[in-house]
């Protein structure tokens, strides 16, 4: 993100950094509903790809749901269906759904489906009457995940918690086979904040910058899931002009040709996309040549 946001930088003239890339852009969310992620932080996998048609994000709470629910956690968990089925009713424009209103601080983010540790330590204290140092010593327990484990040893107090205080048995035993899904990995909400914002600024430049995109990943292989004849052949359906390499043009890391005039620095990034450049491919690609003789080709 950093090299895609420098060549940006170079591109228009001015400094240009993560906050200027512009919030809740209806385009990069069209673009990511859509699958079309290739290369993109943390939803570039088949099976984020998979569930992103389902799920749809909108909005960046979306993102930060979207990166936290394909783990082993929520899925060994039972909660990504649960998830779907209420985000589909909300789409009606159902009424959310709680076992009891006392939940609604800890479940309305997330329409009613634990997907964050956070949230499984707000249930434990508000419905099973967990103390704060008995709910950190939960989260203590999921975060350990397999090197620990130990969240069997909550199972008695949070089911018989819970049925003293009115809720269903069925209701406290899915609650806890969720909890027991957070021991093969799931994440802290402050954790799935922070991934979904370097998320949606990747879907940003992929979307309105695919020329500085590609060659910034490029410049930042090993990486990912993808190989660069695969993000090259991406880019190319996407209409960027990517040129081989030239032992007499070509830098080591890639660069950018026939950069459009500067940018007025009043132009912010939200305006029109101006022409593409196109991506020039560095030696730094070429197999098995040593940066060293990469660098004499450069002196010569």
């Amino acid at each position: 993100i950093h090299r895609a946001l420098d060549f940006i930088a170079d591109k228009r003239g001015r400094p240009v950094g993560m906050q200027d890339v512009p919030a809740e852009c209806p385009i990069t969310y069209a673009m990511i509903q859509k699958a079309d992620t290739v290369g993109v932080f943390q939803i570039e996998s088949r099976a984020q790809m998979t569930m992103l048609p389902r799920l749809k994000p909108e909005r960046f709470y979306d993102l930060v749901v979207q990166v936290a629910i394909v783990r082993p956690g929520p899925i060994q968990g039972g909660m990504v269906h649960p998830y779907l089925q209420a985000r589909e009713r909300r789409r009606k424009g159902e009424p959310l759904q709680l076992e009891k209103p006392e939940l609604e601080a800890a479940l309305a983010r997330t329409l009613g489906v634990p997907i964050f540790q956070e949230q499984v330590m707000q249930i434990a204290m508000v419905a099973a009457g967990f103390s704060a140092g008995m709910a950190d010593d939960l989260r203590r327990s999921m975060a350990a995940w397999k090197r620990k484990g130990g969240v069997h040893r909550f199972e008695r107090p949070l089911i018989g918690g819970m049925e003293a205080r009115g809720y269903r048995t069925e209701f406290a035993q899915a609650i806890f086979q969720q909890m027991l899904g957070f021991g093969e990995y799931g994440f802290p909400e402050s954790h799935a904040h922070s991934f979904a914002l370097l998320t949606y600024a990747s879907s940003w430049l992929k979307c309105h910058e695919p020329a500085c995109f590609l060659a910034a990943l490029l410049n930042s292989l090993p990486m990912g899931f993808y190989s660069a004849s695969q993000l090259v052949q991406d880019a190319r359906r996407h209409g960027v002009r990517v040129l081989p390499i030239d032992v007499t043009v070509s830098d080591i890391d890639c660069t950018l040709e026939g950069n459009p005039e500067p940018l007025c620095p009043a132009r912010g990034l939200g305006a029109p996309p101006l022409p593409q450049p196109a991506v020039r491919l560095g030696l730094r690609l070429v197999g098995s040549l040593h940066a060293d003789a990469a660098q004499r080709l450069l002196q010569a």
